[in-house]
């Protein structure tokens, strides 16, 4: 039986406080295949890197240049996409980290979703006002073409209540203020590539710069670290997880921190930042650990946060049969995985360093995280749709 289903080029942009990724691909019902992918880093600062790679992840272009912001990003990929003689792209997907509480289904973007995108920004200070401009530099780019808006906080849209709802007045919960979870895309990418089938109880570690712990029960997201924002959770590389809300009344009211202080405290100082007082980078902290005591600290507190947050998880789910590491850290750093499991044996988690990870038969599975191409399927979904 040959496959009907029309075949869709996309482009898909991943924005982050000061990257952006992209990725070129051919999505039909049964397969998205990469075209060309790329990542610009260091957007705004004094030298940015601007790295191009093809369909077998081959590097076709790596400079150094400047690239001052967003928009002059979108210019550069503008310019590969013209001159690689690729298949111009049919539409175009964006990863959007908070959509607020209207905003919880992928969906088209027309001019009241960037209103409501705007009004949501307050949620996600850190990531939505960049991915605002990349669409809006997106819109004068590439004019005329379909965007869609593609959320992380879509796939906890279904958590029950016992997991959403937080522990506030009811007038404050009816406002929107509640658990929405984040790492969506790259949960929905996990899940994707464990369909045949996906295990009853899945535990999704997302470790990056950026953590998250997210218990999957079918397929579907049942309960998660983060809450409102992606400030909460697990200790992260700047981002400080959760803290008794009394240290923001103290600080508040002793050490006379408002509101943007606090902020900043929270999203850009702490975490393995903070405690490391070094570095936010955990392959830093790594080199430092043996000389210094506070890198040490850090990486100590990072693994105890995630096997914590990991063995709650457990208890939602009433047990595990995989647990997938994923994120820069999760997929790389085999000690910090191995940190985090050494206080799970008893839930059955057996840690081998020397085991192929992402054997069928694993306990523990190490995947990589494909958010570009889960939006890449979502438009070409939603493109059909329309």
């Amino acid at each position: 039986m040959t496959n009907t289903q029309p075949q869709v080029i996309t482009l898909s942009l991943n924005s982050g406080s000061s990257s952006l990724k992209f990725g070129l691909y051919r999505v039909n019902s049964s397969r998205t295949e990469t075209l060309i992918s790329g990542t610009a880093e260091s957007i705004g600062e004094a030298t940015s890197k601007f790295h191009v790679r093809d369909s077998q992840g081959r590097t076709l272009t790596y400079d150094t240049t400047s690239i001052p912001s967003q928009r002059e990003a979108i210019i550069l990929i503008g310019k590969i996409l013209d001159g690689s003689k690729m298949p111009a792209p049919a539409a175009i997907g964006h990863r959007i980290v908070h959509g607020g509480p209207r905003l919880r289904q992928h969906c088209l973007i027309n001019e009241t979703v960037t209103q409501q995108l705007d009004a949501a920004a307050i949620f996600a200070p850190l990531h939505t006002p960049g991915a605002l401009s990349v669409i809006r530099f997106a819109l004068e780019h590439f004019p005329g073409l379909p965007q869609i808006a593609c959320f992380d906080t879509t796939f906890h849209a279904g958590m029950p209540d016992v997991a959403r709802v937080l522990p506030i007045p009811q007038e404050l919960q009816l406002q929107g203020i509640q658990r929405y979870g984040f790492h969506g895309l790259s949960c929905e990418s996990i899940v994707h590539q464990l369909t045949s089938p996906v295990p009853d109880r899945l535990i999704i570690a997302h470790l990056g710069n950026g953590a998250s712990v997210t218990a999957v029960r079918d397929g579907k997201s049942i309960d998660t670290s983060m809450g409102l924002t992606p400030s909460g959770g697990v200790i992260m590389g700047t981002r400080s997880g959760d803290l008794d809300p009394g240290v923001l009344v103290y600080l508040m009211r002793e050490k006379k921190l408002d509101a943007a202080m606090l902020e900043d405290l929270i999203d850009h100082q702490s975490g393995l930042t903070g405690i490391s007082g070094i570095s936010s980078d955990m392959r830093s902290l790594h080199d430092a650990a043996s000389s210094n005591p506070g890198a040490r600290l850090a990486i100590d507190m990072f693994c105890y946060s995630v096997r914590k947050e990991i063995a709650a998880m457990i208890a939602v789910l009433g047990g595990v049969d995989v647990i997938v590491f994923t994120g820069g850290i999760g997929e790389n750093d085999d000690a910090v995985r191995a940190s985090i499991c050494a206080g799970l044996s008893w839930a059955g988690i057996n840690f081998d360093a020397t085991q192929n990870l992402a054997a069928s038969r694993s306990s523990v599975k190490v995947l990589v995280s494909q958010e570009d191409e889960q939006i890449a399927r979502h438009t070409w979904s939603l493109l059909l749709a329309a």
